[in-house]
């Protein structure tokens, strides 16, 4: 992966920023975790492989539904990440496993998962096509891909408070997540799988206060390429907070969706 992903992710101080803002101010009353989850249609006893798991939330936020037969492996790139996942479900009650792995090279034989998940984490990496063949490869014939991403105009609203500040940044954002995205990932699965399905999860944000707004942007991993420095940090939240005091909050959309791919190619 590329240097600037594995600093990015090296702890889970900027995913924890962006998770609080979608946890505080989205509109969607029914969880996104839960709504991912809904997706994962297992039989009672099966093998899971949760790639990129980060803080482990879709565990977390499930851990009441989790069928006692299923054996789960949270994997993720960042030592530093699977610490912070290890550490989020030392309470659960159910056994995971955890992995240091590279979506590019899966340590397992083939055939042997009966889902592997891949949760906003396929646009990350450098060689998407080497971890989709290799996804397949340690599925079985009828095993499940959950793969979920966002769509080319996600948080677009969020990105024009910025460009004042660093013009084009809207353009480098949407590079981050153009390597798979709802637009083109059906098109490039479908190289893999036989069956793939899509559902769009229908939701947006409506903030009210500035400082999460803001810990979410200065999170990003294009800004901290270029830092704000500290007078335009604060132009930045005098701004948004005028924003929210003249239309009472700052509404952005949200597009984000998942694809279940089935029946290896």
């Amino acid at each position: 992966m590329q240097n600037s992903v594995i600093q990015q992710y090296r702890t889970s101080a900027n995913l924890d920023a962006r998770i609080a803002l979608h946890a505080r101010f989205s509109i969607n009353p029914y969880p996104w975790m839960r709504w991912v989850f809904d997706r994962l249609t297992l039989p009672p006893v099966c093998r899971v492989l949760d790639l990129g798991a980060g803080t482990a939330s879709l565990w977390t936020t499930n851990q009441d539904r989790i069928p006692e037969g299923w054996d789960i492996t949270l994997s993720d790139f960042s030592p530093g990440m699977l610490a912070q996942a290890r550490a989020a479900l030392s309470a659960v009650a159910h056994p995971f496993a955890f992995e240091v792995v590279d979506a590019q090279a899966i340590p397992y034989e083939d055939g042997v998962f009966d889902a592997v998940i891949a949760n906003h984490m396929l646009y990350h990496i450098t060689n998407l096509p080497r971890a989709l063949a290799e996804m397949r490869r340690v599925l079985k014939p009828d095993g499940l891909l959950i793969t979920s991403t966002v769509g080319e105009r996600a948080m677009a609203e969020l990105w024009a408070l910025v460009e004042p500040f660093r013009p084009g940044l809207w353009e480098r954002v949407c590079a981050l997540t153009a390597n798979y995205n709802l637009e083109n990932g059906a098109a490039q699965l479908a190289a893999y799988f036989k069956s793939i399905n899509r559902y769009d999860y229908i939701d947006g944000l409506i903030v009210t206060e500035a400082e999460p707004l803001l810990a979410y942007i200065l999170s990003s991993q294009t800004l901290q390429k270029q830092p704000l420095s500290q007078a335009e940090r604060l132009a930045l939240q005098s701004e948004i907070a005028a924003r929210i005091t003249a239309e009472g909050a700052i509404r952005i959309t949200k597009i984000a969706g998942v694809f279940v791919a089935r029946d290896r190619v």
